[in-house]
């Protein structure tokens, strides 16, 4: 009995000693573990303080002060064509004794004059047509051959494709000042020199590698289980191009067709060394006028002014397709 009674007493003392380890081991225990999660707690605030700064910026960014600053940038790069604008409205005096802000508080001082001019002045309504006879059938042109080409590139098989490609690309460095004197005296030969088919057919040839390239790269990231399955529909390469490659390829298609029309529209380089005072386009004829006449500002305004609204309201018209063509080239 006396020795059970000894166990018994052992086990109870080693369960009570057990049992304060127990019972001391968390009260040990916590002030190490509050240390850390005291400072874990301010670098959570911190952190906290910190994103909020951030996240306070970020908002301030995207909302009013943004807008604020692309205004403001907006009307810096309008002010050139909003004086334009308003010079053209104003008479030959007026813009001689004062700026063109003057009209804000003179707003008498507008008139349409300057236009009846214009419209009275041949050699600039002419010029205008001209521009139009030589971008019209330039930015066609290149558009219709740049898209054809293309496709044969990106998805016919044919000897020499990848060679032919590669003279293509190699053509895009030459510059178009190489090509002047030489080109010349071979439209001299043919008869075409001076004529609105020469300045035609020389923007039609410079315009079309960068066209073959642009597209021939678009064409070929278009699925080619989609043309499988059209030849497979009995489609030959004519439909397949106008029912499968248009159709998807129209936003790359619209954003070449804005930059050649831009690119032709405002040449005056191939237009003053090609064309002559009959197919002169608008940007040779209003450097002639200010070469004429240095004061004739009731004629220039106006018809420098015409002949950028031309190129905007193209640009604003197809806009959203030149967006589309640009983000699906960024994204492919």
């Amino acid at each position: 009995m006396s020795a059970d009674a000894t166990d018994e007493g052992a086990i109870a003392g080693a369960g009570t000693g057990t049992g304060a380890a127990v019972t001391g081991a968390p009260g040990a225990a916590a002030p190490s573990t509050a240390a850390p999660s005291a400072a874990s707690s301010g670098a959570a605030s911190s952190g906290a303080g910190r994103r909020g700064i951030g996240a306070r910026l970020a908002g301030a960014a995207s909302g009013g002060l943004l807008r604020l600053v692309l205004l403001v940038v907006a009307l810096f790069w309008l002010m050139p064509t909003i004086g334009l604008l308003l010079s053209s409205l104003r008479s030959r005096q007026d813009i001689a004794a004062t700026g063109w802000w003057k009209v804000f508080t003179s707003p008498t001082q507008l008139t349409v004059t300057n236009y009846r001019s214009l419209l009275d002045n041949h050699a600039i309504t002419s010029s205008l047509w001209n521009t139009a006879l030589i971008t019209v059938p330039a930015t066609l042109l290149v558009v219709v051959i740049g898209s054809l080409a293309g496709y044969a590139f990106a998805w016919m098989e044919f000897p020499g494709r990848d060679w032919w490609f590669i003279g293509v690309v190699a053509m895009l460095v030459v510059p178009v000042q190489v090509a002047l004197v030489p080109v010349a005296k071979l439209f001299g030969k043919i008869g075409i020199f001076g004529d609105i088919s020469g300045v035609v057919l020389f923007h039609t040839a410079f315009g079309l590698p960068f066209a073959i390239f642009l597209l021939r790269n678009f064409f070929a990231e278009i699925p080619r289980e989609l043309l499988e399955a059209a030849r497979l529909d009995g489609a030959g390469e004519l439909r397949l191009f106008a029912r499968v490659i248009m159709p998807l390829g129209g936003p790359a298609i619209a954003s070449l067709g804005i930059f050649q029309f831009l690119w032709v529209w405002n040449d005056m380089l191939v237009a003053l060394i090609f064309a002559n005072s009959d197919s002169q386009p608008i940007t040779v004829a209003l450097q002639q006028q200010v070469r004429q006449f240095s004061d004739n500002i009731d004629i220039l305004a106006p018809g420098a002014f015409l002949s950028m609204v031309v190129p905007l309201v193209v640009f604003f018209a197809f806009q959203r397709q030149f967006v589309s063509g640009v983000m699906a080239g960024a994204v492919k």
